[in-house]
């Protein structure tokens, strides 16, 4: 592969996986501290923890899994850490703390791209096989962080009613109110009908 073409290629992944983390950091634009923590699923799922979540293991993968260790102390994954403690925000971490930490995370992450070629080995110890490339991981990145991005869409939605792939790009038909409440009775039908 051509210097040129791998360019092009760490190029295309990094918008990608840039894409994801806009969307996902756009989805607590506006949302109260508290809605930022309210647990919206029976698992806790909350847009906070989501973006912390894919902070820290952005942090993990192209940070240590590479030997460039992200420089700040995480202590939420910690081995005498709470459960699960990477997926919600403590009520002194503020939305724009975690924020913060997301785009430091994402320098330290974009250095470690930008410094090594896409073949470049690393090690993934939580995998079952352990020995990796950075084209791997960066595409591993991309499909982890749009399913917490889809998660916050629906959990935003449940919060307030908030949609849209961005602030100015709903990416859903525009109808009214009225239309959203005809359609929703639509597939309520239709689900009844085959449940019975």
């Amino acid at each position: 592969m051509t210097d040129e073409n791998a360019a092009a290629q760490k190029a295309t992944l990094r918008h990608y996986l840039d894409r994801g983390r806009q969307a996902l950091e756009w989805k607590l634009e506006g949302v109260s501290e508290r809605d930022a923590r309210r647990p919206m699923t029976p698992t806790g799922t909350n847009l906070l923890g989501l973006v912390k979540h894919v902070a820290t293991m952005e942090a993990e993968y192209l940070g240590g899994c590479f030997g460039r260790r992200f420089p700040e102390p995480m202590p939420w994954i910690a081995d005498d850490a709470e459960p699960n403690a990477d997926m919600w925000a403590t009520a002194d971490e503020s939305i724009e703390d975690v924020r913060t930490f997301y785009r430091r995370v994402q320098a330290h992450a974009d250095a470690t791209v930008e410094a090594l070629p896409l073949d470049a080995p690393g090690r993934v110890p939580w995998w079952g096989t352990p020995e990796v490339t950075l084209h791997r991981v960066l595409v591993h990145l991309i499909d982890e962080t749009a399913r917490h991005a889809g998660h916050a869409d629906i959990v935003r939605e449940l919060l307030d009613g908030g949609v849209g792939l961005t602030a100015t790009n709903s990416n859903l038909p525009d109808r009214d109110a009225e239309w959203w409440t005809a359609y929703v009775a639509h597939l309520e039908e239709l689900s009844d009908q085959a449940g019975s």
